[in-house]
């Protein structure tokens, strides 16, 4: 079950730059999704997580606020800001194949980039207290970024004939970079009453906010065949390049205040 609250639905609070949600109280239950949408700040002065329940993070706004007087958590619990992959990039068109006698083959085309990864959220928590009965897991991956598409094969060249030779392959088109990883998005807890971080380290929270991996390179597309001729063959066409990597997203930080 997912559980969308949009700001035009339970806004109390408006300002020109920021929309807040605003709540006495919010449970999620069991197994439940709860998706915040139109708004980046969430405040509420008691916040319940059942077992396995899930806050989606709003992946619109590069920054999410979380006020919780009191944060219940249960038992694997969960928050995601993980950015999104980037979307592959698509093969290149393949060369035409020459019928006709003598003429070369088509070049193949160049892939398209990959595009790169979302960065995940940077979120901030600020508490009172923060009661992890079980354990939270916050996300913030960067989302890895998409693979290079693949180059075009080139096409055959035609056929020779007694007057001409065969025609030369097609160079193959060239695989395209991938994209780069998202950032990972960096982490702020205040809790006025809250256990030191190394005592939820051991097993009550883990925080991901690693940078996300680069796309791939694609493949670099073949050349075309030789055009076979009775008195001269033609060329094999040159294979093209294979794309460069996607470079790796940053890492994002921790800071954890205890005030």
């Amino acid at each position: 079950m997912v559980r969308i609250v949009s700001c035009l639905i339970l806004l109390l609070g408006f300002s020109v730059s920021h929309a807040q949600i605003r709540l006495a109280k919010l449970s999620i239950e069991k197994n439940e999704k709860y998706l915040i949408q139109a708004s980046d700040i969430l405040v509420v002065d008691t916040l319940i997580m059942a077992d396995s329940s899930q806050i989606i993070l709003n992946h619109d706004k590069t920054d999410n606020f979380l006020h919780a007087k009191i944060l219940i958590i249960g038992s694997n619990c969960s928050i995601n800001g993980s950015g999104l992959k980037g979307k592959d990039g698509v093969k290149g068109v393949d060369g035409t194949e020459m019928q006709s006698p003598c003429r070369q083959g088509g070049i193949g085309q160049d892939g398209s980039i990959g595009l790169n990864g979302r960065s995940g959220n940077t979120l901030f928590i600020y508490s009172d207290d923060i009661q992890i009965k079980g354990s939270l897991t916050i996300n913030l991956n960067g989302g890895d970024g998409g693979d290079g598409g693949d180059g075009g094969h080139g096409g055959g060249g035609g056929p020779g004939t007694r007057v001409c030779a065969g025609g030369d392959g097609g160079q193959g088109g060239s695989g395209s970079r991938g994209g780069n990883g998202g950032d990972g998005g960096s982490l702020t807890i205040e809790c006025k009453r809250c256990p030191d971080l190394q005592v939820w380290s051991g097993g009550k929270l883990q925080v991901k906010n690693y940078g996300g991996f680069g796309g791939l390179g694609g493949e670099a597309g073949r050349g075309g065949l030789t055009g076979l001729g009775p008195v001269k063959d033609g060329k094999n066409g040159i294979r093209g390049y294979h794309g460069e990597e996607g470079e790796v997203g940053k890492n994002g930080a921790i800071t954890f205040n205890k005030k």
